[in-house]
C-alpha cells in the first residue's frame, strides 16, 4: 500500500497505468466478456462439448434465483415499513403499472410498425423441421388463474406488501427491522460471492447455444434478426433514451453502470439472472427502497417491452411468411391479444416461445405449426429480449423514482462518476 502511495506522487502516469492494467484484469465485466466469446467459439468448434456445458448456465441461474425471493421480501418489507405512508405505497404501485401498459404498448406498435415496413417473413418458404408438440401442450395448459397461482415473485411481492404495511403500524416495529436489516446485508454478502461466479454461468449458456443451435441456423432467417435487434435497439436509444431525458439522466451512463448485469444477461439469455444485482445497483444509484422493491419484481412480470416487440414482430413474420394477409380488423385483434398475453411471459428463456403459441391459437388465422421456423432463431433473439426486459426495468424504476420525488441524484453522481482507482484499498 505504502509502494502504491509512493508511486502515485512521485510516478503518476506509471500509476495510473499500471491501475487501469489492474482494473481490467479484475473488473467482473471483463471475465464475462472473455467467458461469453470463450463459449462461442467452443459451442461453434466442439459443438458436442458445447452441449455439455448447458448444467454450468443451468445451475447459475438456479442459485442467483435462490436470492430473488428473499431479496424482494426484504426489500419490500423495510422498504414499506420504513415509509409509514400507505397512500404513498399505492399510488407509486398505481403508476408503475400505468407505466408499464403505456410503455409496453409503445413497444408493440413500433415492433408491429417495423414489421410491416420491412417484411421480414417475405419470400420465406414455410419446411419441416423442429418438434412444436410441446409448445403446443404448454399453451393449451397456459391460463392467468395458472399464470397468478404460478408466479411466486407476484405472491412474494403481495406478502411482502402486506407484512410491510403491519410492521408500518406496529409499535414495536424497531427490533424487527433491525434483525430484517441485518439478515439483508448477509443476504447481499452472499451474493456478490456467488456473481463471482459470473464468467462460468456465461461460458456455459453460450458454450450450449452454439452447439445446440449453431451459427448455421441463422442465415435463412438472418433478415428476421437483423430487423428483431435493430427495432429493439431503436426502441432503446430511442424510447427509453426519451423517457430519462424527461428527467436529465443520461441512459449512456446507466448501461454502463449496469453493464455488468447485461453481459450476464447476454451469456445466461435470462434477465432473472441479474435481478439481483439490479435491484442491488438501482437502490445504490438514488432510488428509494420501496420503488426499487416495488417496480422491478412487478415489472419482470408486466413491463417485458423486449418480449413484446419480439412477439408482436414474430406474429407478423409468421403471417408474411404463410402469405396470411391480415385485416384491419384482425391486426387489431392481434394488438389486443398480445397486450394481454405478453404480460404473461416471465423473464426466462422459452417462456415467450410459449406465450407466442398461445396467441396464434386464439387468433387462428397463422398456422401455429409455423412456430417450427423460428425454433432455431429463438434462442439466439432470447438474449436481445431479456437484455431489452433488463433495461427496460432499470428505466422504469428511475423514471418512477423521479417521478415520486424518490431520487438521490448525489447518489447517482457518485454511483456513475466511482473512482477509477480505489486509492485507499490499495
Amino acid at each position: 500500500m505504502r509502494l502504491c502511495k509512493e508511486m502515485f506522487f512521485t510516478q503518476p502516469h506509471a500509476f495510473l497505468k499500471e491501475m487501469s492494467i489492474r482494473k481490467i484484469i479484475t473488473n467482473l465485466t471483463t471475465w464475462v466478456l472473455l467467458s461469453i466469446i470463450a463459449g462461442a467459439l467452443m459451442g461453434h468448434f466442439s459443438p458436442e462439448t458445447g452441449i455439455r456445458m448447458e448444467p454450468l448456465g443451468k445451475n447459475f441461474i438456479n442459485v442467483v434465483k435462490l436470492f430473488i425471493y428473499p431479496l424482494i421480501f426484504l426489500t419490500i418489507t423495510l422498504g414499506i415499513s420504513g415509509m409509514g405512508d400507505l397512500k404513498k405505497v399505492g399510488k407509486v404501485g398505481l403508476k408503475a403499472l400505468i407505466y408499464f401498459e403505456v410503455v409496453t404498448t409503445f413497444a408493440l406498435l413500433i415492433g408491429l410498425f417495423t414489421s410491416m415496413v420491412l417484411q421480414p417473413g417475405a419470400g420465406i418458404i414455410p419446411a419441416g423441421g423442429g418438434n412444436v408438440a410441446p409448445i403446443l401442450k404448454g399453451a393449451e395448459e397456459f391460463t392467468w388463474h395458472q399464470f397468478l397461482l404460478r408466479n411466486s415473485t407476484l405472491q412474494v411481492l403481495a406478502v411482502s406488501i402486506l407484512l410491510g404495511a403491519l410492521l408500518s403500524n406496529f409499535a414495536g416495529k424497531e427490533a424487527i427491522t433491525r434483525i430484517l436489516e441485518r439478515i439483508s446485508g448477509y443476504v447481499f454478502k452472499a451474493l456478490h460471492v456467488v456473481m463471482l461466479f459470473a464468467p462460468v454461468g456465461a461460458f456455459g449458456g453460450m458454450a450450449y447455444t452454439i452447439g445446440k443451435f449453431g451459427l448455421k441456423t441463422l442465415v435463412p432467417l438472418a433478415k428476421l434478426m437483423t430487423t428483431v435487434y435493430a427495432t429493439m435497439f431503436f426502441f432503446i436509444f430511442g424510447v427509453l433514451w426519451a423517457i430519462l431525458r424527461f428527467y436529465k439522466i443520461s441512459l449512456r451512463r446507466l448501461l454502463n453502470y449496469i453493464k455488468e448485469e447485461i453481459l450476464i444477461v447476454l451469456g445466461t439469455s435470462s434477465s432473472e439472472a441479474a435481478l439481483p444485482a439490479l435491484m442491488e445497483k438501482l437502490e445504490k444509484m438514488g432510488c428509494s427502497k420501496p420503488v426499487v422493491g416495488l417496480v422491478v419484481p412487478a415489472g419482470y412480470s408486466f413491463n417485458l417491452d423486449g418480449t413484446t416487440i419480439y412477439l408482436s414482430m414474430a406474429v407478423l413474420f409468421l403471417s408474411q411468411a404463410y402469405g396470411v394477409s391480415l385485416s384491419t380488423s384482425e391486426m387489431l385483434t392481434v394488438m389486443g391479444v398480445l397486450m394481454i398475453t405478453s404480460k404473461g411471459a416471465a423473464g426466462v428463456t422459452g417462456s415467450g416461445f410459449v406465450v407466442l403459441a398461445s396467441t396464434l391459437s386464439v387468433i387462428k388465422v397463422i398456422p401455429v405449426e409455423g412456430l417450427a421456423l423460428l425454433i432455431g432463431v429463438d434462442r439466439f433473439m432470447s438474449e436481445a429480449r431479456a437484455i431489452t426486459n433488463l433495461i427496460g426495468n432499470a428505466v422504469a424504476t428511475v423514471f418512477i423514482a423521479n417521478h415520486e420525488k424518490n431520487f438521490d441524484r448525489a447518489k447517482m453522481e457518485e454511483a456513475f462518476s466511482k473512482e477509477v482507482y480505489e486509492y485507499e484499498a490499495l
